[in-house]
């Protein structure tokens, strides 16, 4: 089989040749550049150049020896490889190792920081010590009518995008047999947090109902006006479209299941339905957290992929949800614990946890296997090699 070909049968709830796996190809499945400096230089690999792709979460996006050394079978429809090299610079990271930033999304020094603006705001901070971009700007944080949410700076997709967008899924789609993952988003609770900040926003699920319902059903309209030009651009050559929005906190929902019913969910669904109704693609959705409860509501929604399946959460168990979902939903990570068992055990430890995960949700397809979220800084090349090259010693189907 070929890569997509194998993504696609487990993604059908059928067994493939292989259990598919994957690196990087959206930014919960991913590695941080320091860690991914540090697994290049244990490796041996001197060549090439470490692009970080999400520059708030210092993400690097893999290489082509990287994806071939870990036997990877999905990408990113923002894969950059064919980017200008002209285009990046250079940025050094918090343990002096160096990645590259592309010039347009580079980050401004301002005494001890670094800091993205928007005019004379700072919308976003990389404090001294700090590994990450912290948000610190709520663009909607004191609107509170309907006029203010129609005056937003909403984002839409040019023309000019969805061109771009297009030529890319076509030269991924007959340049390589990878599967290929676009990123959409669609998020509700995220998004509205992070326009109102948390607190603001979940407040106003309560207390402010007729502001937040217009603010979420503008969202939603402007989703579906993007997936429009977006599935007509690239909906017949990637194969999954990957949607956002953290749920769960580590130990429940963030909000009442019977709150998610009544304000989140119906408006997930235009989103999700919307896909199903005008594509043949798979709906991914990445959501933190113990979400168990919310797992029925989301497969009624529309989903079928769910990420990163954090198996160290309240009642998120790997057999559990393996034996309650998993003929309707493929699990797209829970390889290997990121919170306790990547970062801290040894390599024979952690061999021993993913023939273990495999051996639980590879059964009937259904699964692609990546970690619980994305590899930290702190995480030692040994610890990813053990974790990676255990999945592709035990990916032949049937899994013993």
């Amino acid at each position: 089989m070929t890569p997509r070909e194998r993504v696609i049968a487990a993604l059908n709830h059928q067994e493939p040749d292989k259990v598919p796996i994957d690196l990087g190809a959206m930014g919960s499945t991913g590695i941080m550049a320091i860690a991914y400096n540090q697994l290049k230089k244990h490796l041996g690999m001197t060549g090439g150049s470490t692009r970080i792709v999400d520059v708030g979460q210092q993400l690097a996006e893999p290489e082509p020896a990287i994806l071939e050394r870990f036997q990877v079978d999905v990408i990113s429809l923002n894969h950059t490889r064919g980017a200008n090299r002209e285009q990046w610079k250079d940025w050094t990271l918090p343990d002096g190792s160096v990645g590259q930033i592309y010039r347009s999304a580079y980050p401004v020094r301002r005494g001890t920081e670094w800091v993205f603006m928007s005019g004379e705001t700072v919308t976003s901070r990389m404090p001294e010590g700090c590994l990450y971009f912290e948000p610190c700007y709520w663009s909607m944080e004191h609107a509170s009518t309907r006029d203010a949410i129609e005056k937003h700076p909403w984002f839409y997709f040019t023309d000019e995008h969805l061109k771009r967008l297009e030529q890319k899924a076509q030269q991924l789609f007959t340049g390589t047999d990878y599967a290929i993952m676009g990123a959409f988003g669609g998020s509700i609770l995220e998004a509205g947090q992070g326009l109102r900040g948390w607190s603001n926003f979940m407040m106003d699920l309560v207390l402010n109902r007729a502001f937040v319902e217009d603010l979420m059903d503008k969202m939603v309209e402007v989703y579906l006006k993007n997936l429009e030009g977006y599935l007509q651009a690239v909906g017949d050559r990637i194969q999954i479209i990957q949607m956002g929005d953290d749920l769960g906190t580590q130990n429940a929902p963030q909000m009442a299941p019977d709150l998610y019913r009544e304000m989140i969910k119906p408006r997930h669904k235009k989103i999700y339905r919307y896909v199903k109704q005008h594509s043949n693609l798979f709906v991914f959705l990445h959501s933190c957290g113990s979400i168990y409860e919310l797992i029925p509501d989301l497969i009624d929604a529309g989903i079928d992929i769910l990420n990163p399946v954090q198996t160290s959460a309240r009642n998120m168990e790997p057999g559990r949800l393996k034996a309650e979902f998993g003929d309707r939903l493929t699990f797209w990570g829970g390889g290997v614990d990121t919170q306790h068992v990547l970062p801290d055990c040894s390599p024979e430890e952690i061999a021993e946890h993913v023939k273990e995960r495999i051996n639980i949700f590879a059964p009937c397809g259904g699964f692609v296997f990546t970690q619980v979220h994305n590899i930290q800084a702190n995480v030692p090349p040994e610890n990813i090699i053990a974790a990676y090259d255990t999945a592709c010693l035990q990916r032949n189907y049937p899994v013993v």
